[in-house]
C-alpha cells in the first residue's frame, strides 16, 4: 500500500494536498501524477505552504490561481492600490480618532506610502518590502539594486515604530476585508528603543532662563509651566475661569492642539484639578494684573464625541495681544509659538539647548527630588498611574539616590530622635 506524507492524498491517479487556512481545511489538486517522487515533492510543498501560513506570508491566489475558490471571479482583477485602501481605512477610522491623532496618522501614512509607491498593487507588497522600508525610515538610506543611496538623516526608532504601526493597522484592515490574503507585516516586531533620560532645568539655571524671557508675560508662562508640569497645549488654553487662587487650584479642562483646535486634555486622566504651590500662586497673581481684565473670547470646543462642537467663551490667562505691535494676533498663544519663546530665552541666557517639553520634565524631577509621592506627581501631570514616571524617570531617580538619602536622613533622624526623647521622658 502506497504511503503518503501528511496532508497529501491521491486524486484519480494524481495528487492533491490539504492544509488549514483561516480556520478551514482547504483541498487543492496539484495536477501531477501519483508517483513516489511526486508524493515527496507534494509533501515538501505542503510543508512550505503551512510555514508561510503561520508566518503570514502565504498568498493563496498566487499559489493556486486556478483554484475552485476563485471560480466565477474575473481572471484578472482590477489592481487595488495601497493608496485606495489607505483612503478607505482612514475614512472609516476617523470617527474613533481625536482630530490631532487623525492628522498625525494621515501625515505619517502619506510619507510611508510615498516611499512604497501609492500606485503599487496592495497584493504585491511583500514582507521583504516592509523590512526595507523600515531600514529606509530608520537610516535615511535605500538600495537600488546593490547600490546604497543616502536620502537624508534617518528617523528615531520611536518615529519609525509609529509609522510601521500605522501600516500594520492598514494592512490588518486590508487582510480582514479581503484586499490581501495574508498580512505581510506578520512577525515584524517593533524596533528596540531606549527611553531618553530627562534633561531638566537646574535650580541654578531657572532664574537665568526666566530673566532671559522677552517679556513679563512669557516669564510668567514658563514659570508656571515648570511649577505645574502642565502640557503646553493646556497652558495655551488656560483661562482665568479655571483658576481659584484662594483654594490654590487649577482645573485643567481643555487643550489646544498644534492644529489650533480646542479639545479635551490628551487623556481621560488629563481632566484634573491641580494643587499648586505658593510660587505658582505668586506667578498667577502677577499675571492677573496683565490679562484678567481682557474681555472673554469665543471659540469652538471639540468634544471627544465625533463631530460634536460647543461654543464657549473664556478669558485666556496668556494673551499675545499684551505685547502685540499690530491687531492681527488672536487672544491666545499657539503651541508652536511658545516653543519659539523657550528657544529664544535659552539662547539669550546662554544655556544648553533643550526641547521646550523639558519644562514638564523639570516639574517631575523637581517634585520627585523634593520627596513627593510618585503617584501624586503622576496625577498632577495627568497620567493614570505612576508607571510612566518610573519608565521615564527611573534612571534619573537612581542617579539622584544621594539626594533621596539626604532627605530621608533629615526626616527619619528627626523622627527617631523625637521618639528617643519621648522614651527618656517615660
Amino acid at each position: 500500500m502506497a504511503k503518503y506524507p501528511t496532508g497529501v492524498a491521491p486524486n484519480k491517479n494524481h495528487l492533491r494536498i490539504w492544509f488549514m487556512f483561516q480556520g478551514k481545511r482547504m483541498w487543492e489538486a496539484l495536477g501531477v501524477l501519483d508517483t513516489p517522487k511526486n508524493r515527496k515533492m507534494a509533501g515538501e510543498l505542503r510543508d512550505n505552504i503551512v510555514y508561510r501560513i503561520k508566518t503570514g506570508s502565504f498568498d493563496y491566489r498566487a499559489q493556486f490561481p486556478d483554484s475552485p475558490l476563485f471560480k466565477g471571479e474575473e481572471s484578472e482583477d482590477k489592481p487595488v492600490t495601497i493608496r485606495e485602501v489607505a483612503d478607505t481605512w482612514l475614512r472609516l477610522k476617523k470617527p474613533e480618532l481625536a482630530h490631532s491623532s487623525y492628522v498625525v496618522t494621515k501625515r505619517r501614512l502619506r510619507i510611508t506610502i510615498d516611499k512604497i509607491g501609492e500606485s503599487v498593487n496592495i497584493r504585491a507588497i511583500k514582507h521583504q518590502d516592509l523590512l526595507s522600508l523600515r531600514v529606509e525610515l530608520l537610516t535615511g538610506s535605500y538600495f537600488v539594486g546593490r547600490k546604497m543611496n543616502i536620502e537624508k538623516k534617518g528617523r528615531t526608532a520611536a518615529t519609525v515604530n509609529a509609522s510601521m504601526g500605522d501600516l500594520f493597522g492598514l494592512l490588518k484592515f486590508a487582510y480582514s476585508n479581503g484586499y490581501i490574503d495574508a498580512n505581510p507585516m506578520a512577525n515584524i516586531s517593533p524596533l528596540k528603543r531606549v527611553n531618553k533620560k530627562p534633561d531638566p532645568i537646574s535650580k541654578e539655571e531657572f532664574p537665568r532662563l526666566i530673566n532671559a524671557c522677552k517679556s513679563r508675560q512669557i516669564a510668567n508662562l514658563w514659570s508656571l509651566a515648570i511649577l505645574t508640569g502642565m502640557r503646553h497645549g493646556e497652558l495655551c488654553a488656560l483661562a482665568w475661569e479655571d483658576i481659584d487662587l484662594v483654594a490654590k487650584t487649577i482645573t485643567v479642562r481643555r487643550n489646544l492642539t498644534s492644529q489650533g483646535l480646542f479639545t479635551p486634555p490628551k487623556t481621560e486622566s488629563g481632566n484634573r484639578v491641580l494643587g499648586i504651590v505658593d510660587a505658582a500662586v505668586a506667578v498667577l497673581r502677577d499675571q492677573l494684573e496683565i490679562t484678567r481684565m481682557f474681555p472673554q473670547s469665543a471659540f469652538e470646543f471639540h468634544t471627544r464625541e465625533f463631530g460634536q462642537k460647543l461654543i464657549d467663551e473664556k478669558t485666556f490667562v496668556f494673551n499675545p495681544k499684551v505685547n502685540a505691535t499690530n491687531g492681527r494676533c488672536g487672544s491666545h498663544y499657539a503651541v508652536d509659538s511658545i516653543g519659539q519663546t523657550w528657544d529664544a530665552a535659552l539662547k539669550k541666557a546662554g544655556l544648553r539647548h533643550r526641547k521646550a517639553y523639558q519644562s514638564r520634565h523639570t516639574y517631575a524631577c523637581w517634585s520627585l527630588s523634593a520627596g513627593a509621592n510618585p503617584n501624586f506627581v503622576a496625577s498632577q501631570m495627568g497620567h493614570s498611574d505612576a508607571q510612566m514616571l518610573y519608565r521615564i524617570y527611573g534612571a534619573w531617580m537612581e542617579e539622584n539616590n544621594t539626594r533621596q538619602l539626604t532627605l530621608m536622613n533629615a526626616k527619619l533622624n528627626e523622627f527617631v530622635l523625637h521618639a528617643c526623647y519621648d522614651k527618656e521622658a517615660m
